[in-house]
């Protein structure tokens, strides 16, 4: 039963977000766009799991679409070896909907950097989905899910990452100016 209590809190929560008054948030052009996400991922094909904190600049070139860049910071947790950070830096471009509720913003994007760490680095692709749900014109609660591919292995000193990326989910506020 408590294993089922943490989703049914956060359907509740998704549910009354939705429903909150709508706030009138359609972007201009030029308008900029800063957020703050952490969240957690997991590395497929591994026993690895990650905390992990990004922030984002963003610019909308047209009402529905911003391009960007996204810096994030993951702390491993690697059950075959030592602890480690890893970094991406990652522009990004995505395409915001226009739905009936204005408070309410899917969006779908993708991005294209490099993940690195101490010991290495590579490059990363890959796509983005979520929702930016607007709590005024300006302030808006954020869900994202991104799946990371890397180029190739990424070391974490004696231990090699073979996996293929990384299931990224975020949660966090955007502001828009």
């Amino acid at each position: 039963m408590q294993k089922y209590s943490r989703f049914v809190v956060a359907i509740g929560a998704t549910a009354a977000l939705i429903a909150a008054p709508a706030a009138f948030a359609f972007q201009q052009q030029g308008d900029k766009e800063i957020e703050f996400t952490g969240g957690f991922a997991h590395t497929s094909g591994s026993n690895v799991g990650t905390l992990n904190a990004d922030v984002s600049f963003g610019y909308y070139v047209a009402p529905q679409i911003d391009v960007g860049i996204r810096q994030t910071l993951s702390y491993n947790f690697v059950d075959v070896g030592p602890d480690t950070w890893t970094a991406s830096t990652i522009p990004f471009v995505n395409y915001n909907f226009v739905t009936a509720n204005p408070s309410f913003r899917p969006f779908i994007g993708a991005f294209a950097g490099i993940a690195y760490n101490r010991d290495d680095s590579t490059g990363t692709i890959g796509p983005a989905v979520g929702f930016k749900h607007y709590l005024s014109d300006n302030t808006a609660v954020v869900a994202r899910y991104r799946y990371e591919w890397y180029f190739d292995d990424l070391s974490f000193g004696d231990v090699t990452d073979t996996a293929d990326g990384n299931h990224i989910v975020t949660v966090g506020m955007s502001y828009t100016w």
